[in-house]
């Protein structure tokens, strides 16, 4: 198993991250492509939403578990770690922006959703924490700002954490997928937490 895991290391060594970025945009803009052709049935701005917002969540999700499987399983995949991020902050930047402009449109009805929504107002409260990691997340952000630039990326737990609260809260009635999601995030925060070391009495 070890050997397999190492072998596994190092073949993701070789692979380049920028093509990953594109590769990883791709199904956006297909379910975009979708909306405008009928693909997505009779409220393609709706599920155009929804399916955005999904599939920020699932690469959040796979970023969150980048540490869990290298410190428990081995795998190392911390050079794809930022991708994944920005990947997911894109997805929930346009999740974001069709709500906007393709959704709402008016200014202060959004705004009137925002204050009076709960589960807009997490939502936004998220792409807020998400906004300045996004912006950091770049060579010249973590030398400038050296250990603070680690604290400061910890608002991803948060905001993942959000996103997961806002999906729960936007479901009407009972629906389980918004729960695994849920759970996936509380499993994969809790496996980053490390155990406290007993002091060895002398």
């Amino acid at each position: 198993m070890t050997a397999l895991i190492d072998r596994f290391n190092g073949a993701a060594r070789r692979v380049p991250t920028w093509p990953l970025y594109i590769l990883c945009a791709i199904p956006g803009f297909w379910f975009f492509y979708l909306g405008l052709t009928g693909g997505l049935g009779v409220e393609p701005i709706k599920a155009l939403e929804h399916k955005l917002g999904e599939l920020a969540l699932q690469f959040l999700i796979a970023g969150l578990a980048v540490t869990p499987l290298r410190r428990h399983l081995g795998v190392n995949l911390l050079k794809f770690r930022r991708m994944l991020g920005l990947v997911a902050f894109f997805y929930v930047l346009t999740h974001l922006l069709v709500w906007l402009l393709l959704d709402m449109q008016i200014v202060s009805q959004i705004w009137a959703d925002i204050l009076k929504r709960p589960y807009i107002t997490v939502g936004m409260a998220g792409f807020v924490l998400l906004l300045p990691l996004a912006l950091t997340s770049n060579n010249w952000s973590v030398r400038k700002l050296g250990p603070k630039w680690r604290q400061l990326h910890k608002l991803a737990y948060v905001a993942v954490l959000l996103g997961a609260i806002h999906f729960v809260m936007l479901v009407k009635g009972f629906q389980i997928e918004p729960y695994l999601y849920l759970a996936a995030i509380l499993t994969l925060l809790a496996l980053r937490i490390r155990p406290a070391r007993r002091k060895v009495a002398i």
